[in-house]
């Protein structure tokens, strides 16, 4: 019997391609000419892989009526296809390592000229910095290899193919090969070529590989610099008076590099042909007492897990939109980035060298679809697979090792364990011992340097710092981190600030990062943003997708604003009536002579005066007492308070002078309990029930007006459409709340009217809330008094029953007339805050509109309350706590929030919402990790809370 061999056979051959240059250091210019073949690309895509007929990279083939598409790119976000998204099931039969026959396949043919100034001397490399994922590539005609390694570069020689004009540049790119079961990795899968394409001279002489080996002495001050060089050459930095020949050691007084200091000296590698420019950065990563050290000192990340995406091009990310990324963690005082789960756009990591982040590298690696077989199969412990593993080890290594910012090498991400993952590690000791290695898979810590977990618990997190965690010796004396906690999957994370309290508790636990940085919503004009299962999907994992700290567009979610203010750098308290306030340096490196302190005093919300406040420059760690000036009015009873921010001195490369990087409020006293009188009792009329301000229903006691002002539908409100947290992962042992809530029927609540009294002083409405087909209820008494211009209204709730679950919400609801636009509150803002997530929720006096009020998760659930609400304005209408409240209005009710699967699902009423409640249910991560804290959870028990009502006269 005999086997036919096609020219396909490379698309499911598991070694990781032909014809490719071994990988080098990446570097953005040097004074070689190269030329930029990103633009437009002419395109034909096929339903199969065809590669029989490969005629189209002939030289002469006529494209000319094939569609256009943008490279870099991915042609089903441009008319071609649909994009898929699964988190971790393979969308095709699980067969490694075949693919199926319906695999995708774009031609693609770009036609181009050399520059009048491409030299006519040395030789060329082709590079692709990104193809997902197997391309085959031929030039004037001539086959010049195949690749695979998605989010690696690839280069080819291809300096004998050129000519001065007309050279054909022609790419097959499947998506679907042996590489796909590689790149699992819980986003779109989004086929096409989407990095940059260039084309580089190689002069005689040039610089192939380098190594630029900076250490730092922190003991000595000094730096030791090294490059070590394919060719020999000379190393110039000028600030440091260095002028050495390539694998000449130097050392020299030098300022390190660190995230908070990021300190870079410019300098060139000159060989024979090619000036190459350096930025270097000095700094020393070791594994020292146990624990991560920098430049001798333990770090603490505080950081995030990043994927590439843009809600238009993808995967395709500009430099400018990169930039935006890195500005913005820096300005949420974010310090970290885990590259999950691959290597970014290597611009990303000048952006980081530059702004001063750590990062931990991550190779293009994960199989998590063979959990669904006891990872049975799995190719990390397969040594057919091996060379593939070790390939894409190297390229992430060797292309990104000159960045002082990458700190830590990551194996990739749940891909079990196995031998090649073992093979990888050893590769990466023996070329690099300058970095640490981390893989969470490696529960045991044979080859990591650290113990990493993924959405560990509060209590589990808190006995690996007290190292009661069990497990062998090696992984009980290594430092852990999360290296995926807080899942910010719509409205949240919760908890977030218990998980910093423990990071910063124990030495041990050096912190970790948020899953994730961005919704990866497409923009969709039907949706406003599409998810998972919007494009006709076989399988699918709905929005689970969308679980950033940032939303598609990048506007910062209420989450950022939280995890900003948890994770700040300056740690303010004290205690105001003191008239002292204890500052206290939270960085690792720097100290705070880049920052200003002022003062403001407020009563009852409004800011009466400001003034600056001298701190020291404190070292890190180190704290102060420093003294607040004398009030400078008297409250007389009034709510007042001090509120200490710390900003910028100066503008920074990252934020401009004034931008806030850390805040406190300390009361001066508790507030003032809203007292009104009660009146001389309710007037009762035919079919209307006075009382001071207020109509009422005779029979069914229901409010109707206050003054002025119409109100529809004031009753007990115990639901909220559930969050992503709530609702929970199907995976998860844990009690699911948002699930049990419906099946409670606490969506659907039946409200039984028992009586309506009138007494000398009140009107009482007794009524029982109960789901129907359970025996569980609230009953529910609203007295109303009033004081003739004021009402207020006393609200009793006594469970009845076995109430196992929490609440999701415990309040009133009411409606208001649709013209209700403006709202003003005294409380917390801006933002939206609940029990578990509202660190970053600043007392103060707040103004907005009804939609503004709202956060626009891209799967709309509950949002936009505002937290320790002491008075709000809306309407007309005037609602004050005894002594605070949440404070929610949206223009459509909670039950057509909970049916909405998108904005677009969300039409404005005539009627706007109104929720005032006593108590919410935390939020958690549950979405993927732990659910709510017992602190944060509401349970159904006896409770009674007021609200006083008035209308407003302009």
């Amino acid at each position: 019997m005999s086997f036919r061999t096609t020219a396909t056979d490379y698309v499911e051959d598991v070694s990781p391609g032909s014809g490719a240059l071994p990988p080098r250091a990446w570097y953005a210019s040097s004074d070689a000419t190269s030329l930029s073949l990103n633009g437009s690309w002419r395109f034909r895509l096929s339903a199969t892989v065809d590669a029989e007929d490969d005629s189209f990279a002939a030289e002469g083939y006529d494209a000319g009526d094939w569609a256009e598409v943008s490279v870099p790119g991915h042609w089903v976000l441009q008319g071609h296809g649909s994009p898929i998204y699964t988190n971790h099931l393979y969308p095709f039969p699980v067969d490694p390592p075949r693919v199926p026959t319906e695999n995708p396949t774009g031609d693609h043919v770009r036609t181009f000229d050399l520059p009048s100034e491409w030299p006519s001397d040395g030789g060329a490399v082709l590079r692709f910095d990104g193809v997902e994922s197997c391309a085959r590539v031929w030039l004037n005609g001539t086959d010049i290899g195949e690749f695979k390694g998605s989010r690696l570069p690839h280069e080819f020689a291809v300096g004998h193919l050129l000519k001065p004009s007309g050279n054909v540049l022609a790419v097959r790119v499947h998506q679907w090969s042996a590489g796909s079961y590689l790149e699992d990795q819980d986003q779109w899968w989004l086929p096409g070529i989407f990095r940059d394409v260039t084309l580089l001279h190689r002069p005689a002489g040039s610089a192939l590989d380098f190594f630029v080996h900076a250490s730092y002495d922190h003991l000595a001050g000094e730096g030791t610099l090294r490059v070590d060089s394919d060719i020999d050459g000379r190393v110039l930095v000028p600030a440091l008076d260095i002028d050495v020949a390539t694998g000449e050691p130097v050392t020299v007084p030098v300022l390190p590099w660190t995230a908070e200091t990021p300190r870079l000296y410019d300098g060139e590698l000159v060989t024979e042909g090619e000036r190459v420019p350096l930025r270097i950065g000095f700094r020393t990563v070791a594994l020292e007492d146990g624990l991560i050290k920098v430049n001798g000192r333990a770090i603490l990340f505080k950081g995030v897990n990043r994927h590439e995406w843009h809600p238009e091009k993808g995967r395709a990310l500009d430099l400018e939109t990169m930039r935006e990324d890195v500005l913005l963690m820096k300005r949420h005082n974010i310090n970290a980035v885990r590259t999950s789960h691959y290597p970014p756009h290597p611009a990303f990591l000048d952006l980081c060298d530059e702004y001063g982040l750590w990062v931990i590298d991550e190779c293009d690696l994960e199989t998590h679809g063979f959990t669904e077989q006891a990872w049975r199969d799995n190719p990390v412990d397969d040594d057919r697979w091996t060379p593939a593993l070790l390939d894409r080890a190297a390229r992430m290594v060797e292309r990104d090792k000159n960045h002082p910012s990458v700190v830590i090498w990551s194996l990739g991400n749940e891909a079990g364990t196995g031998r090649g993952l073992t093979a990888m590690a050893e590769w990466i000791r023996g070329r690099d011992t300058s970095r640490l290695i981390h893989y969470e898979g490696d529960i045991d810590c044979r080859d990591t340097d650290m113990y990493s977990r993924m959405y560990a618990d509060h209590a589990e997190v808190e006995r690996i710092g007290r190292g009661l965690d069990g497990g062998g010796l090696k992984r009980r004396e290594l430092p852990f981190i999360l290296c995926e906690f807080g899942h910010a999957m719509g409205n949240g994370p919760g908890g977030i600030a218990d998980y910093q309290h423990l990071f910063e508790s124990y030495d041990r636990v050096q912190g970790g990062f948020i899953w994730e940085w961005i919704d990866h919503g497409i923009k969709d004009d039907r949706y406003t943003f599409a998810y998972g299962g919007d494009f006709g999907e076989e399988l699918h994992d709905g929005n689970f997708v969308c679980d950033g700290l940032v939303f598609p567009d990048r506007t910062p979610s209420p989450g950022l604003v939280e995890y900003k203010k948890v994770i700040e750098p300056v740690r303010i308290d004290g205690d105001g009536p003191a008239g002292t306030v204890r500052v206290r340096n939270a960085h690792d490196f720097a100290d705070l002579s880049a920052l200003a302190f002022e003062w403001s005093y407020q009563v009852d919300g409004e800011t009466v005066e400001t003034g600056a406040l001298s701190v020291p420059a404190l070292a890190p760690g180190e704290s102060a007492e420093v003294k607040l000036p004398a009030p400078p009015v008297d409250g007389q009873g009034a709510e007042a308070q001090w509120t200490v921010r710390a900003v910028l001195a100066a503008d920074t490369p990252w934020g401009p002078r004034g931008h806030q990087v850390a805040w406190a409020q300390l009361p001066l006293n508790d507030s003032v309990l809203t007292q009104v009188a009660r009146s001389d009792g309710p007037v009762p009329g035919e079919q209307v029930i006075t009382l001071g301000p207020a109509a009422f229903d005779a029979r069914t006691g229901a409010l109707r007006t206050i003054g002025g002002i119409d109100v529809t539908g004031l009753r007990l409100d115990v639901w909220r459409a559930p969050t992503d947290n709530d609702n929970g992962a199907p995976w998860q042992p844990d009690a699911r709340y948002g699930l049990l809530w419906r099946k409670l029927g606490l969506h659907r609540m039946r409200h039984r009217l028992d009586a309506v009294e009138l007494g000398d002083d009140a009107l009482t409405v007794r009524t029982r809330v109960a789901p129907a087909a359970w025996e569980v209820g609230l009953r529910t008494v609203y007295r109303w008094t009033s004081d003739g211009t004021r009402l207020r209204l006393t609200v009793s709730v006594s469970p009845e029953g076995d109430w196992t679950l929490p609440l999701p919400r415990l309040g009133i609801r009411l409606g208001l007339a649709g013209s209700a636009d403006r709202v003003k509150w005294f409380g917390g803002g801006p933002g939206e805050g609940y029990p578990d997530t509202k660190s970053a929720s600043m007392v103060g006096r707040w103004e907005s509109t009804v939609d503004e009020l709202q956060t626009p998760y891209v799967r709309p659930q509950e949002n936009g309350a505002r937290a320790d609400v002491r008075w709000a304005e809306i309407g007309g209408l005037r609602v004050e706590g005894d002594p605070c409240f949440w404070f929610t209005a949206r223009r459509w009710t909670t039950e057509q929030l909970d049916t909405a699967e998108h904005l677009t699902d969300l039409a404005p009423g005539n009627t706007v919402w109104v929720n005032l409640d006593h108590g919410q249910q935390g939020i958690g991560s549950q979405s993927c990790g732990p659910g709510a804290l017992p602190q944060y959870q509401l349970r159904a028990a006896p409770a009674e809370f007021s609200f006083v009502f008035s209308e407003i006269h302009d």
